[in-house]
Order: C-alpha cells, then structure tokens, then sequence
C-alpha cells in the first residue's frame, strides 16, 4: 500500500516515521498535543484555531486520494517561528 512520511520536529522532539496512507488519521493522534499547543502558541490569530489534531486528521483524510496520485507532494507543512513544524507528504516507494 501508499505510504506517506510524517515528520514533527521541535526544541525536544525530532520524529519521522513512514506511514500507510490508510493509517493517516491513527499516525495523526500519535503526534504529541504539546507539539500542536506550541504551533499554535506562536501563530497569528485566526489560524491559532486551525492547528489541532482534528483539523490535520480531517486534511489527511481528505486528501488520501491526491497523495495516492502524486508521489512527493508535501500536503501538509505548518511551521512556527521558533521552528517547530509538522509535516507530510506521500512517499516515492510502496511497502509490500
């Protein structure tokens, strides 16, 4: 099946870990809240709101079928200043 790779990375955490496409809303609830409170600490109003797991679950489940037809597309990048970012993208090769 597709896979895709998510990757977290903050002051203290560095995660990057492959995924299947069909498991994205499970990696999604596996990605620390304290990663997604310090996103939205240092993100303008009215995005604040937007960065939660709900919202990213709910991007990746929409967008399974555009990962499945463009391998290496980066569909979701969310960045603080400070340099934490979350982010995924469908990868070249398939598991077996």
């Amino acid at each position: 099946s597709e896979t895709m790779k998510v990757k977290v990375r903050t002051k203290d955490v560095r995660l990057s870990m492959p995924v299947p496409v069909s498991l994205a809303g499970w990696a999604v609830r596996w990605i620390p809240e304290r990663i997604f409170e310090k996103m939205r600490e240092n993100t303008p109003e009215p995005y604040r709101a937007l960065i939660t797991k709900e919202a990213v679950s709910m991007l990746m489940r929409e967008c399974v079928e555009v990962w499945k037809e463009n391998k290496g597309l980066e569909m979701v990048h969310v960045q603080a200043q400070d340099g934490t970012f979350v982010s995924v993208w469908s990868m070249i090769c398939k598991f077996l």
